[in-house]
């Protein structure tokens, strides 16, 4: 039996941030959290702060008042 393997794009569709994690949905369904403690810029940011996100060619988000960015290439790369 072979199995084929289909390379997808890691494409975000929407992100939350709560007290202590970072969560990100993507386009095929799946969803990335992460501990907020790895990014320090959006662990010490209002929770005002972190709701205003905008996303970059949807491969990355964006954080205009805290100056963060973050791939979500990266993200699925942590373990």
């Amino acid at each position: 039996m072979c199995a084929l393997a289909i390379e997808v794009e890691p494409l975000a569709v929407d992100v939350v941030c709560t007290d202590d994690a970072l969560r990100v949905t993507l386009a095929d369904g799946r969803e990335i959290a992460a501990p907020l403690v790895w990014f320090p810029r959006l662990l010490k940011a209002a929770p005002e702060q972190r709701a205003e996100w905008r996303l970059i060619v949807v491969v990355g988000i964006h954080w205009e008042a805290v100056d963060e960015d973050i791939s979500v290439e990266s993200l699925l790369r942590f373990k």
